[in-house]
């Protein structure tokens, strides 16, 4: 049998909560998460490095509690509009609007509401001109996903695999968590360039392949798995 079973599809991606990966890397913050409606004030800041499922988490809460979506991108939205229930504001630290900002967070404690708010970096860091603000965006409750452990790394290979309909061998996801950088975005990009040389020479994905993309050299570990 080959490799590798294959088949091109288009497959629009879904964010569901089932495909969340759980990893002590990132159970402490679904934990806080899933503590809605008991946040501090009615609000928490979901933060962690790209790739580690925040807009996932953030998403699905939205949906289950109904919550308004606001993304940040310097978007603004007149006040009158926000009428107390439930909000997300994703990549909050670039939403570019410090009133709105600030009067979600006083709107959140309040019954019916809540806000939660997402960025990579801490609340701490966030650009704020209004000096009350600065004090709310300090004193925010912090849910934090860590960096991806090896349990995520596969999780999150694997994945990315299935999307291209290739189906990896464990020799070579084995072989990936070794040698790639520990970083969701550089798991993505590492499939993404296994799949276009794969096509563009006609070979399936395989160790050799990864070795190939990698620039790696056939060391004393390589030697020792093909015994």
């Amino acid at each position: 049998m080959g490799e590798q079973l294959r088949l091109r599809l288009d497959r629009p991606q879904v964010l569901r909560r089932e495909d969340f990966i759980l990893s002590p890397s990132n159970t402490l913050a679904l934990e806080i998460l899933d503590s809605w409606p008991q946040w501090h004030g009615g609000t928490l800041a979901l933060i962690g490095p790209e790739g580690t499922g925040k807009s996932h988490l953030a998403m699905d809460w939205a949906h289950r509690v109904g919550a308004r979506v606001v993304r940040g991108w310097g978007e603004s939205a007149p006040l009158m509009d926000f009428d107390g229930g439930p909000v997300l504001v994703d990549d909050a630290d670039q939403l570019g609007d410090d009133e709105t900002l600030f009067h979600l967070i006083n709107m959140a404690g309040r019954a019916g509401g809540g806000l939660l708010l997402t960025s990579r970096l801490s609340p701490k860091a966030w650009p704020a001109r209004l000096p009350d603000l600065r004090s709310r965006l300090n004193a925010l409750p912090v849910a934090e996903l860590g960096e991806p452990d090896d349990l995520v790394l596969q999780g999150v290979l694997i994945k990315f695999f299935r999307e291209l309909s290739i189906r990896p061998s464990d020799e070579l996801i084995a072989y990936l968590m070794r040698r790639i950088e520990r970083s969701v975005p550089k798991a993505r990009e590492v499939v993404r360039r296994l799949d276009l040389l794969s096509d563009q020479e006609r070979r399936p994905v395989t160790r050799a392949l990864a070795r190939h993309i990698l620039g790696a050299e056939l060391d004393a570990a390589d030697l020792l798995d093909g015994l």
